[in-house]
């Protein structure tokens, strides 16, 4: 028993060391890129290098944001991030819905369908899109940031896994009360997949956040550009001064850091939730 004991602890002590030492690898860049945001050219410079800035000083911050309008950058991206974020919440709950619950011909097939979408490169499909918002004259306007993403596969199939698990049964019984297929949806459906909507709900505000070529494809004025491009423009004319780089990246991170740390409890239990039965 005290060897089988011994064993053990010896396990869970290797474990725990590997998962600390690969926990740290990952997040020493990060630590790295806020300390260097907050020292001077020569401190950053310095030989040997100190994490921990000697003198703290905010004058990269200052000169970002006198170098390019990331203020208005950065609510270009809040705005574009937040709504398809939101959109893709609200549409991709009611093709969820309609694909685990209701019946209607060739339901599997479209199912199907939908999935092979996302083996498409996005790349593949810039122009047609393109051109397609260019007809209705939306290019250079935040409909042409927001519109092409207001939907996505990924998004329904999430969902969908985890609607199938619902038991039938609580849906017979709340159609015995008088509940509709969206009262359902909206009361019993919604607060159960929490966990699911704040998995996607990160995914999709992380990507929509970090895109670069998109926007930059269908928008020219620079007062509607987003902060990655307004990060990329900032690099071309500042040169490599890693203080100020560092600042505009650290910037560009607090959002997506608030949000996972708003919805990590809800992420980490989506994750363990996704896929418990196959469609």
């Amino acid at each position: 028993m005290k060897r089988h004991t011994l064993e053990t602890y010896v396990k869970h002590t290797i474990l725990h060391i590997i998962l600390i030492s690969g926990a740290v690898i990952m997040i020493f860049p990060f630590i790295w890129g806020i300390s260097t945001s907050f020292k001077d050219m020569r401190e950053v410079l310095a030989n040997p290098f100190s994490l921990i800035p000697k003198s703290f000083t905010f004058i990269n911050y200052r000169n970002v944001a006198k170098s390019i309008p990331i203020i208005r950058f950065f609510i270009n991206s809040l705005i574009v991030s937040v709504t398809i974020t939101v959109s893709q919440l609200f549409t991709c709950s009611l093709s969820a819905y309609a694909f685990s619950r209701l019946k209607f011909p060739f339901r599997d097939g479209l199912f199907y369908i939908l999935l092979g979408t996302m083996m498409i490169p996005q790349h593949v499909i810039m122009i047609p899109v393109y051109i397609i918002l260019n007809f209705f004259r939306l290019i250079d306007t935040y409909a042409a940031m927001i519109v092409p993403f207001i939907s996505s596969a990924f998004g329904t199939f999430l969902l969908r896994q985890f609607f199938m698990t619902i038991p039938e049964e609580l849906e017979d019984a709340a159609t015995l009360d008088g509940c509709g297929h969206f009262g359902f949806l909206v009361r019993i459906m919604i607060p159960l997949a929490r966990p699911i909507l704040a998995t996607l709900a990160i995914f999709t505000f992380m990507w929509s956040w970090n895109n670069y070529l998109w926007p930059l494809i269908v928008t020219n004025r620079i007062e509607i550009r987003t902060l990655q491009y307004g990060l990329a423009m900032f690099k071309e004319e500042g040169g490599l001064n890693w203080g100020q780089l560092m600042a505009g990246t650290t910037i560009a991170t607090v959002p997506i850091l608030v949000l996972f740390l708003a919805a990590q409890k809800q992420f980490i239990k989506g994750i363990t939730l996704t896929g418990l039965r196959e469609g």
